[in-house]
């Protein structure tokens, strides 16, 4: 929700039906969009739906057309649910929101998909004029696209096509290692560290044809999303010696390998990209968004290597962040409003539920559940002992993160000196598997004494390596959340967007010297991150985390 230059509210329905990616109409997330800013329905004057469904339903339907006869099970599987709901978008909209109020002097628009993208990672980034990159894995058409950002205007530049993409390419490996497409990506590149990239010469070879200035297709010989209900096709398997790995199976050294292949892949791709972009356009500021953009390893290796000044990366960089492009389009493209800010206006991302403390106070009463409840600096202090004495916190703080990333508002926090607590976390209580990393929350003003990374990091969107003076042996004097070829994903965490989680890192500091903190998503494998008092409450409790902080209140 957007009131004149300002990101007032943004939530996932995830979140409140605790269903992971949850596709259903978001309901829940529109009543508390309305709730927050305690309004009614009739007071919006604006919704944008974030792509056109009659253009993706063309894409559809040429590309059943052009592969035919292939694909018929796909193409009878999909077609009743495009006919009968996704293609009359607008109707469903209006017929849903209905039951909330009337609709009747509300106007619909429909922004494509790369341009919700863009305007999501350039209207609230702090620049004025900036290049614009987005890559998922398809909107409409467009894969790839280009944009120029000025003042409160985009131009798109140059865009590639479907089917050949860079975020499909990626899940075509996600889905060959045995992981989740559009939902385990991440795990591929926390796995890539531990393989070798022995296979990306196979991979340029006959997966993807990739130019000087960053153009690129796929042999779709080789992949089965454009027809088949799989990502890769028989070709596919051949050219690695063996099927997919079935998602419970061993993880072996070939596996990393491949996921380290592809990590490397990617990279080149975006980087050659980017650089030709500067190359061309002169322009060093870059914005990115789409899902490929969570791809936080090549994010840092863009940032230091290509060429740039500086970047900014929309937090929901997938395409729950398209929501907040549409909105900001609306804003800025339809009505033609000025920009008013020349600052991060993303809050954080903290702009989602918050609850008060008599809510607390009756949720615990009612439980009959035992608390104390100490000043802000006391319980700091007090979270601050409890995790250099070996204790896992839940920390339940102010408003939700829009994202995929738990920021300071929805953590799991622990110390991260704690060589065994990467295992102990990911196989005891989030019960996950054992390679997945955990991000350091580092002071903003301590990030140069620990990383080499002069930019700030608020969103977890960038990978750093650590200072060669903190690395040993096999490991760091923060093991816990360094990986295993000495990088980490960097959190910096500002007093002035985040005081009481700055506060709680000074007051580890000040205990241990280290200005930093594990931190995790609040949540177990397979749930999304936790939403309101009770989900913290049952999540400590099934997680068996040893201390939950909610505001105030502490409960052992």
């Amino acid at each position: 929700m957007i009131k004149n230059d300002e990101i007032i509210a943004a939530a996932q329905e995830e979140r409140f039906t605790r269903i992971k990616n949850d596709s259903q109409f978001p309901m829940n997330a529109v009543r508390f969009c309305l709730n927050f800013e305690n309004i009614k329905l009739e007071d919006i004057q604006y919704i944008t739906f974030y792509e056109k469904p009659f253009l993706k339903f063309e894409r559809l339907l040429e590309t059943y057309l052009s592969f035919a006869p292939r694909g018929l099970r796909s193409f009878l599987k999909s077609m009743p649910i495009w006919l009968s709901k996704k293609i009359f978008q607008k109707k469903m909209i209006k017929d849903k929101l209905n039951l909330i109020g009337d609709t009747s002097n509300i106007k619909f628009l429909f922004s494509d998909h790369h341009s919700s993208h863009a305007a999501s990672a350039f209207f609230p980034s702090p620049f004025q004029k900036a290049l614009i990159l987005t890559a998922d894995g398809v909107g409409e058409w467009a894969t790839t696209s280009v944009f120029l950002g000025d003042g409160n205007k985009m131009s798109l530049e140059k865009e590639i096509h479907f089917p050949h993409s860079i975020g499909l390419l990626y899940s075509a490996f996600t889905y060959y290692l045995g992981f989740k497409v559009n939902s385990d990506e991440y795990k591929v590149m926390g796995l890539a560290p531990y393989g070798r990239p022995i296979y990306t010469n196979l991979i340029l070879e006959h997966l993807v044809d990739l130019k000087r200035d960053g153009s690129y297709r796929l042999n779709m010989d080789y992949f089965d999303f454009c027809t088949g209900l799989r990502m890769t096709s028989k070709k596919f398997n051949n050219l690695f010696n063996e099927p997919p790995r079935k998602s419970n199976s061993i993880i072996t050294q070939k596996h990393k390998d491949i996921a380290c292949s592809i990590q490397k892949i990617t990279e080149v791709m975006m980087m050659r990209i980017v650089k030709e972009l500067v190359n061309e356009f002169g322009i060093k500021n870059l914005c990115l968004a789409g899902g490929v953009a969570l791809n936080c390893v090549a994010n840092g290796k863009i940032l230091r290597e290509s060429g740039i000044e500086d970047i900014w990366i929309q937090p929901a960089a997938g395409d729950a962040g398209g929501a907040i492009g549409a909105a900001l389009i609306t804003w800025h493209q339809y009505l033609e409003n000025k920009r008013c800010k020349d600052k991060d206006s993303m809050k954080g991302a903290l702009l989602g539920p918050n609850f008060s403390r008599n809510e607390i106070i009756d949720f615990l009463s009612k439980e009959g559940v035992g608390y104390k409840e100490l000043d802000e600096d006391d319980l700091c202090e007090f979270v601050a002992e409890q995790i250099d004495n070996g204790k896992v916190i839940g920390w339940f703080q102010g408003r939700m993160e829009f994202g995929p990333r738990a920021l300071g508002a929805r953590s799991i926090l622990a110390d991260p000196r704690n060589k065994s607590m990467q295992g102990y976390i990911n196989n005891v209580l989030k019960r996950r598997e054992s390679f997945r990393p955990f991000a350091p929350s580092i002071l903003e003003e301590d990030l140069e004494k620990y990383y080499e990374l002069s930019k700030k990091s608020p969103y977890m969107l960038l990978v750093a390596q650590i200072l060669e003076k903190h690395q040993f042996e096999k490991h760091t004097n923060i093991p816990a959340v360094t990986h295993i070829d000495y990088t980490s994903r960097i959190q910096t965490v500002s007093k002035s967007t985040n005081k009481k989680y700055w506060k709680l890192i000074s007051c580890f500091k000040k205990r241990t010297g280290v200005p930093i903190l594990l931190n995790t998503s609040f949540n177990v494998r397979g749930e999304p991150i936790v939403c309101n008092i009770r989900d913290a409450f049952e999540c400590y409790k099934n997680a068996q985390l040893d201390i939950l902080v909610l505001e105030n209140f502490i409960i052992q």
